[in-house]
């Protein structure tokens, strides 16, 4: 009996899943948004006659808008209904990306990036705070499994048919795609989602900057912080050249790339959900460890490959959707667990800045390491991204390491 009902308590409620299934679509379609800027860099930096440097500059524009956005509005993240806080920013969001599919050229390309980031990058904070108010610490590697499946579908739907529709009738026609999508998405959202107030009954501080400093002064939350942050480098380093690099240097085609995303995105799919049961079944920072050292290893192999048969491409990138799903769940779960209840907002919205501006500035530093001589030049430096990242990787290990630490010294169950 006992067996049974413990069985029992694991299975989600109807609302529960209708949650889940919100914030994945939503999820979805935000990191669409922003992954489709490395398939279509080889398409945009052709036909816009732009170096990797001013590409760079595009994808990391996004995430230093979005990063400054999440900071400002982390004093406010705990005062009000966080379904209005998605509304709102999701609009945003929405907003952001019609202009990017109306743009014509770089400046304009630009202004769109930054304005989509200034609401697109709060939406993540305020869905991690939605999960660790809905759901207990023993669930959340699950949620988290699930929530980042509109990653790999991202990959398997998102990016092959955004790819076929760039080839059809211009790169912006796959932002007014994800317009269209966002907009029911956000419907859906205003009638199905409760409100989310019980953090409201928390005595929170009333003015939101004593708020945000009484958030940053916390020295358990800096070390979350700067966990986030070192995470987030090595994957803006390298993720904004992989189309371009699979083309220029692994000779893919044109016809061949979206299978490329395609496959690994299948594979992220299929993953995804057994990494969550995982990681809170074998514990997060063992899980990460091993997917950490899993990765450093493969992104070595990667940067460092010639002209290989495209099966072999494939087979790597896989590996390396394994390694990263396999580091970020368990890594999510645990820094939503850093923050007590009444704080979850304002920590989720810092966290959330630190990483994306780091992201931003990590795109930056890769646009300059990474050179293209000419359109259709093979990219140099590649490899010298790939040890750079080897480090953050091992730094990162020891951060997680003291999260996971604090989290078990914790004597007040969040």
């Amino acid at each position: 009996m006992m067996k049974k009902d413990s069985i029992e308590k694991t299975k989600f409620t109807s609302y529960q899943i209708i949650v889940i299934a919100l914030l994945a679509l939503t999820q979805f379609t935000v990191v669409l948004d922003f992954m489709v800027m490395s398939p279509l860099g080889d398409i945009l930096m052709k036909s816009m006659n732009i170096s990797t440097s001013q590409f760079g500059f595009a994808v990391s524009s996004y995430a230093i808008s979005a990063g400054i956005a999440s900071f400002l509005t982390a004093g406010f993240a705990d005062k009000y209904d966080r379904k209005k806080l998605l509304l709102f920013f999701y609009i945003g969001f929405i907003i952001g990306t019609l202009f990017c599919g109306l743009t014509t050229n770089y400046s304009m390309l630009i202004a769109a990036r930054i304005f989509t980031g200034l609401f697109g990058g709060v939406i993540g904070s305020i869905s991690m705070a939605i999960v660790a108010d809905l759901f207990d610490l023993k669930h959340r590697g699950r949620v988290m499994g699930f929530m980042q499946m509109g990653f790999g579908a991202s990959q398997v739907l998102g990016i092959p048919i955004s790819l076929f529709m760039a080839n059809q009738w211009g790169w912006q026609s796959p932002f007014l795609m994800i317009v269209v999508l966002a907009l029911c998405i956000w419907i859906i959202i205003l009638i199905k989602l409760q409100p989310i107030t019980r953090h409201l009954e928390l005595k929170i501080e009333q003015n939101p900057f004593k708020h945000l400093w009484h958030t940053l002064k916390q020295k358990n939350y800096r070390i979350g912080f700067m966990s986030t942050a070192m995470l987030s480098i090595g994957g803006f380093m390298m993720m904004p050249w992989g189309s371009a690099f699979a083309i220029n240097n692994l000779h893919v085609t044109i016809e061949q790339l979206p299978i490329l995303f395609m496959v690994a995105g299948i594979s992220t799919l299929i993953i995804m959900p057994l990494i969550g049961k995982l990681s809170d079944k074998m514990g997060k920072l063992t899980l990460f460890a091993i997917a950490s050292v899993w990765l450093m290893v493969v992104v070595l192999v990667y940067t460092n490959l010639s002209t290989v048969p495209f099966l072999v491409t494939m087979l790597v990138n896989v590996a390396m959707m394994i390694g990263i799903m396999s580091r970020m769940i368990p890594a999510m779960a645990l820094t939503a667990s850093l923050p007590k209840p009444h704080d979850r907002g304002a920590f989720m919205s810092i966290n959330s800045s630190l990483q994306q501006m780091a992201g931003g500035i990590a795109a930056g530093i890769g646009g300059m390491i990474v050179v293209q001589k000419t359109k259709t030049s093979p990219l140099e430096h590649y490899d010298t991204l790939g040890y750079v990242i080897a480090g953050i990787l091992i730094v990162c290990i020891f951060m997680v390491y003291r999260v996971n630490k604090i989290i078990k010294n914790q004597t007040t169950e969040i």
